[in-house]
């Protein structure tokens, strides 16, 4: 059964640093075949998209109050892929979600809390 799971949330000053984690499991190939992303969605506002890392090896960050703080980049030896987040503002603060894409099929993690705050 295919699994994502996030870890490496949490509280951080603004300003700081966290290092988000998503593992894949059960799937075919590993995550070298599939699409992973980072969404967030913070609370009364719509999921939104953070960051792709294709399959080829193409990463892309979308909203541009994230551009040059936040890095995904993945690990196919580990099943892993990761979002660097730094210089914190206290609009980070969301619930991170792990996204895969493999053909036409979609898969989610649980989520994940990250809160930037004093």
């Amino acid at each position: 059964q295919e699994q994502l799971v996030e870890s490496g949330g949490g509280l951080a000053q603004p300003g700081g640093s966290l290092r988000l984690s998503c593992t894949a499991s059960g799937f075919t190939g590993g995550i070298s075949v599939l699409t992973m992303s980072w969404y967030r969605q913070a609370p009364g506002l719509k999921r939104e998209l953070v960051a792709t890392h294709t399959k080829f090896g193409h990463a892309v960050n979308y909203p541009r109050s994230v551009q040059g703080r936040f890095t995904i980049s993945r690990d196919n030896a580990n099943n892993t892929v990761y979002l660097q987040m730094n210089n914190l503002k206290p609009e980070d603060t969301a619930v991170y979600f792990c996204n895969a894409i493999k053909d036409a099929s979609t898969y989610w993690g649980q989520g994940i809390q990250v809160t930037v705050s004093l």
